[in-house]
């Protein structure tokens, strides 16, 4: 490797290193896990996956989109389950990989991979929302909604015996900060991450006044937060609600990955992503990640767009950000005890904002009303329910969305009496099934009309239709009837084809030909 490019990757391995380590906390305080926890998966995400994935530019680490169901398994089953679950995701994405089904996960439909980041956006950002006025999250996702009110009550009191405006003032410093920084940075410092800012500016805010706050509890040695999997844990992975948990894990982890992946190749020239590779690399990844009792890692978008736009070329910048969180860690632990939960809190919960993504349901809306539809159905599912209801109603609707566009067809009749002339027009998908209706308005054509067939919208006819056509032609020409259709390129919408004349549908022409 030349020198320009270890300098290169060098120098954005620092900013991702910068970015990674306040969210890498952040997660694991909003997944209800020890944050040491959050820089052990990110630590794992640099160096292990780093090293096997050829995405060379795609930094892996814990998830905020995870990060929900991560904090419903633990506060049901446990955190001695955390680790079992994570492995057993890591090997489903190893087993998915290794049979190159990676590239099918792009195939979700978009409004539903919006929605669920919009969704889990809403649950972070309602959850994270009362932490970061240093109270604790309500349960479900709709009742963490509900009290937002009263969490915001409680950071407005004051007065003698009054805690929670402290931590308030902490949330506002973090986010005004961030704010500010992103709109009005100056340019020589446009590397240094607006989430640092936020975080840093609310630690010096609490270490200056001594606001008495939750700060972050970091031990001395990370071994001191793992959990280690135990026998019993490992035996209730037969269970189907824990084993349905680890499913969850893989598809979301794995959706956002490779999404994440194909952002970052618009982003630069360099080697493009090999899906199964990586996938692989991951489900490795998530199975160390599991064995030490870690959070669950995926590609994240944020991080590695950071890595482009500070100039990485290769992996080394993905390898060394993993070392310099270890450096931290094991060098400084003090330094990131002061930082407070409620700052994290409050980073999270613009981040949950900025998920919610207005952009997204604008695109959405340029291909009509049914993309909208399924995007808030499936808000609303993973809001009300959880993430893998959501997800399942967003993916039936898509389903139930392309039924419809393969079956639905739109036949209409204009008579001219005057000039005794029909207007047959046939859209969309005229099978079996719109063959009562078709039959039904040839019968009202009276002998001796010329039937005029307009096939500009048609999309496909089967052989059923077809033969209407072809049989009403047969019937009524001996009574003087006649029809004027583009045969040739009726046949191609039957066979699936394009039109002789390419792109464009020609212009209707008269044309009696015979079967």
């Amino acid at each position: 490797m030349s020198k320009d490019l270890f300098a290169r990757d060098f120098l954005a391995s620092i900013v991702v290193f910068l970015v990674a380590l306040p969210l890498c906390m952040g997660v694991a305080i909003a997944s209800g896990v020890p944050p040491a926890m959050g820089l052990i998966s990110g630590m794992v995400g640099g160096l292990v996956v780093g090293s096997m994935a050829r995405s060379s530019l795609l930094v892996s680490g814990p998830t905020a989109g995870l990060a929900v169901l991560v904090w419903q398994l633990v506060e049901k089953h446990g955190i001695e389950m955390l680790g079992p679950v994570v492995m057993a995701a890591g090997l489903m994405q190893l087993l998915a990989g290794s049979l190159k089904w990676g590239q099918y996960f792009r195939a979700v439909a978009p409004p539903v991979v919006y929605a669920t980041l919009a969704g889990l956006g809403i649950l972070i950002a309602a959850s994270q929302f009362h932490v970061m006025v240093d109270d604790t999250p309500k349960g479900s996702g709709i009742q963490n909604l509900l009290s937002i009110p009263q969490a915001i009550s409680k950071g407005m009191t004051f007065g003698e015996g009054a805690i929670h405006h402290w931590a308030a003032v902490l949330g506002l410093v973090t986010i005004g900060s961030i704010v500010l920084w992103a709109k009005f940075r100056p340019v020589r410092l446009a590397f240094v991450p607006a989430t640092l800012v936020g975080v840093v500016a609310a630690a010096l805010v609490a270490f200056t006044f001594k606001y008495p706050v939750r700060y972050l509890d970091v031990p001395s040695s990370l071994l001191q937060v793992a959990v280690w999997p135990s026998v019993g844990a490992l035996v209730r992975l037969f269970d189907p609600a824990i084993l349905g948990t680890a499913l969850s894990v893989a598809l979301i982890a794995t959706t956002e990955t490779l999404l994440s992946a194909i952002a970052v190749d618009r982003l630069h020239t360099g080697p493009r992503t090999e899906f199964d590779r990586q996938l692989k690399a991951q489900g490795i990844g998530n199975l160390v990640c599991g064995a030490i009792g870690a959070l669950p890692l995926a590609g994240v978008a944020v991080r590695s767009s950071a890595n482009v736009q500070a100039g990485a070329r290769t992996s080394l910048s993905t390898i060394l950000h993993g070392v310099w969180l270890l450096a931290i860690v094991v060098a400084l632990p003090a330094l990131l005890r002061m930082v407070s939960a409620a700052s994290l809190a409050a980073l999270l919960v613009y981040t949950g904002y900025k998920l919610v993504n207005l952009d997204n349901i604008r695109e959405l809306a340029r291909y009509g009303r049914f993309p909208i539809a399924t995007y808030f159905a499936t808000v609303i599912g993973i809001v009300m329910t959880n993430l893998l209801m959501g997800v399942l109603i967003g993916v039936a609707l898509s389903i139930a969305h392309l039924i419809y566009t393969l079956t639905h067809a739109e036949i209409s009749l204009q008579m001219d009496p005057e000039r005794n002339r029909a207007e047959l027009a046939l859209e969309g998908s005229v099978t079996f099934l719109a063959l009562p209706r078709l039959a039904a308005l040839l019968d009202t054509i009276p002998p001796g009309a010329e039937m005029h067939v307009h096939i500009q919208n048609l999309q496909h006819i089967d052989h059923a239709c077809m033969d209407a056509l072809y049989g009403w032609q047969r019937q009524y020409e001996t009574l003087g009837s006649k029809m004027f259709v583009e045969w040739d390129h009726l046949m191609a919408k039957h066979r699936g084809l394009r039109g002789k004349s390419g792109d464009r549908e020609p212009s209707l022409v008269e044309r009696t030909s015979p079967l």
